[in-house]
């Protein structure tokens, strides 16, 4: 899930991880006990990041992701639970309790996120696969949505628009994909667009780029190539599609890691101007042992 306020003045991401892809201790149990034994429900985590684009230093930003056991999880078609947070669909709306620390800083976060679909969320009730051969998928639960936001800690309350999806995969990600940019965007008409530009290890290339509406409907749509932005301070690759002759900016940088960037960037898309959430991912950098060993002090496991 990701969302940003009607005034542009806040975003946040959310997600739901059951077997954390980024997670040092998923991947030293597979290395330990091999891929096919390593539990994905003993390594799960809510991640949520919530930016104050217009506090000075970005006071207001707040970032968790605590990985838990499987006697920490409890699951059903409707509801997930992980440790002190939830999730669970409550007539037609995805209701999300938070209640985390965050880290390396300790600080509580404790509020409630409620997600609308703008249509029913199996309008959109299929998977498409992002690689060559179908072992990671995406489905698009809740394309357009929107979303209110509120808060005890920190202090906040907003409505914005939203997006929702899910993603899956047989196989971890650094044996597959290289590095992938992925971007999705909210139009005039209230559609939202969704790209993927994913390389794989072998070089191959997979691009999907569609659009959804708020009725319901979805078509393919054609881009332009993408047009590089500057680089994180880690040397992340931020690439964002952009009409031929409108060079995409970066309007905020709001996570920036040595092998993942989550950005607001200005472009044009359809022909008209969009601010569109943007994340780039070096799935090689992620592989690396000095990554690995860093990542414990953003993602500790209780």
């Amino acid at each position: 899930m990701d969302a940003v306020s009607d005034d542009g003045a806040h975003a946040l991401t959310l997600i739901a991880f059951i077997g954390s892809v980024f997670s040092p201790y998923y991947a030293w149990s597979r290395r330990r006990q091999g891929i096919a034994n390593a539990s994905p429900d003993e390594h799960c985590a809510i991640n949520l990041g919530l930016y104050d684009l217009s506090a000075e230093k970005r006071q207001g930003n707040r970032w968790t992701m605590t990985e838990r056991s499987a006697k920490s999880v409890t699951r059903d078609a409707a509801n997930l639970q992980i440790g002190p947070s939830a999730l669970h669909w409550q007539n037609g709306e995805l209701v999300a309790t938070i209640n985390e620390i965050t880290a390396p800083i300790p600080r509580r976060v404790k509020g409630r996120i409620r997600l609308t679909p703008t249509v029913d969320i199996y309008a959109h009730n299929h998977t498409v696969a992002i690689d060559c051969e179908g072992q990671h998928l995406w489905r698009p639960i809740a394309p357009t949505a929107r979303i209110e936001v509120e808060f005890e800690q920190p202090t906040l309350r907003w409505k914005g628009h939203a997006y929702l999806d899910s993603n899956y995969g047989h196989t971890p990600l650094e044996t597959t994909f290289k590095e992938w940019q992925w971007s999705r965007a909210t139009l005039a008409d209230g559609s939202t667009a969704v790209l993927y530009d994913v390389a794989l290890l072998d070089e191959t290339h997979v691009n999907l780029a569609r659009k959804y509406s708020p009725e319901g409907s979805m078509e393919n749509i054609l881009t332009t190539r993408a047009m590089p932005v500057p680089a994180t301070r880690w040397g992340i690759n931020r690439d964002c599609y952009t009409s031929a002759n409108a060079a995409p900016t970066v309007a905020a940088t709001l996570e920036s890691g040595p092998f993942y960037a989550r950005s607001l960037i200005d472009a044009e898309w359809l022909g008209e101007p969009v601010t569109a959430v943007h994340e780039s991912l070096s799935l090689t950098r992620f592989a690396t042992s000095i990554v690995q060993a860093m990542l414990p002090f953003r993602m500790p496991r209780w």
